[in-house]
């Protein structure tokens, strides 16, 4: 799983991987809670948190693409 600062590195691509991989892992984690099977139950805090910086990064990629699209249209 990558930091946070990695994401940044990341591609789009990547980044939608990585959040469909977590995402998978959550799911996972929350089933075994509830048969029992769980280890480690703080990883599902983690993996909540690394969910969130992928999104995190999706979304301030959106706002800097949305910023230069209407940068662009703004000059003649």
């Amino acid at each position: 799983m990558a930091k946070s600062k990695a994401l940044v590195e990341l591609t789009d691509s990547d980044l939608l991987v990585e959040l469909a991989e977590t995402k998978e892992e959550l799911f996972n984690l929350r089933f075994q809670n509830v048969t029992g099977q769980l280890d480690n139950p703080t990883r599902i805090k983690q993996v909540k948190k690394q969910i969130a910086r992928v999104l995190t990064e999706l979304r301030a990629r959106e706002i800097e693409a949305a910023e230069a699209l209407e940068a662009q249209e703004a000059t003649p």
